[in-house]
């Protein structure tokens, strides 16, 4: 199993080098076509009462970012730079979003701290939005591949289910692999865990499975500390469907650990 076709999103960010670095080892890796999407907020530029698109400010970025993404692809077959040429919050989104739902797989940048070219929600949206799998590249450290060590948090619904079948082909031929699951009856998610391993071992993957039982919150802290332990290099879970993670309310896992990943995290919805 491999992917045949990646996008990756750019922007004039400081670590969109390292996302699209990444998305270029992936597709080396799987001889994948890869789909540059450059797209940032930008106002027009405006001289009186007259409005002028795309501003100077645009036109730098957009053509830095397209001399970066072709020094960076030297050597792969298959690449295509394409410029969303939009600045508004909801147009950037919209196209981003369709754009991803030709790809195999999406890679995404953690909103910085300071950052302000992209909407607030951006990640999320793309990710609820585009019916892709969304790899998503923390704004600190640095990551040249994923997929040896991975730490998979499963709760026995569907969102996690998409996840795990989406990460399949970066998680071939993985070192080490844990199924994390959280509950408050062990003997619910040791079988629900069973089945997991069982199900990647059909696949070649080794795992382990690992049951915290819980009774307080602080469920995504625990797994984030548990994949710093493990020394994972990817954390694989679903997106917005923590239903099955006690005392989680059904989204705010997925921000919480899409503002707190300290590792690429792969969600599907």
């Amino acid at each position: 199993m491999s992917l045949k076709s990646l996008m990756v999103h750019l922007d004039s960010g400081a670590r969109t080098r390292a996302r699209l670095d990444l998305a270029v080892a992936l597709a080396r890796r799987h001889g994948a076509r890869l789909i540059g999407v450059f797209g940032q907020r930008a106002m027009a530029q405006h001289i009186g009462i007259v409005s002028n698109w795309p501003s100077p400010g645009y036109i730098a970025a957009r053509d830095e970012s397209k001399a970066m993404f072709a020094a960076a692809t030297v050597g792969l077959e298959r690449c295509e730079w394409l410029d969303i040429n939009r600045g508004g919050d909801a147009e950037v989104m919209r196209k981003v979003a369709d754009l991803a739902r030709h790809a195999d797989l999406v890679v995404l940048g953690q909103r910085e701290p300071e950052g302000d070219r992209m909407p607030d929600d951006f990640v999320m949206e793309i990710i609820l939005d585009s019916g892709r799998p969304v790899l998503t590249v923390p704004y600190a450290g640095e990551f040249t591949d994923v997929g040896k060590r991975v730490m998979i948090a499963w709760n026995d619904a569907r969102e996690a289910a998409h996840a795990l079948n989406d990460a399949l082909p970066l998680i071939a031929g993985c070192t080490e692999a844990w199924v994390m699951s959280f509950a408050a009856r062990r003997e619910d998610a040791d079988e629900s865990c069973a089945r997991v391993v069982r199900h990647l071992a059909d696949h070649g993957i080794q795992a382990r499975p690992e049951v915290l039982v819980v009774e307080d919150f602080g469920i995504m802290d625990l797994l984030l500390n548990r994949v710093a332990d493990r020394s994972a290099d990817l954390l694989v879970m679903g997106a917005h469907g923590q239903i099955g993670f006690p005392f989680v309310s059904r989204g705010s896992g997925t921000r919480y650990i899409l503002q707190h990943m300290t590792v690429p995290v792969l969600m599907s919805n």
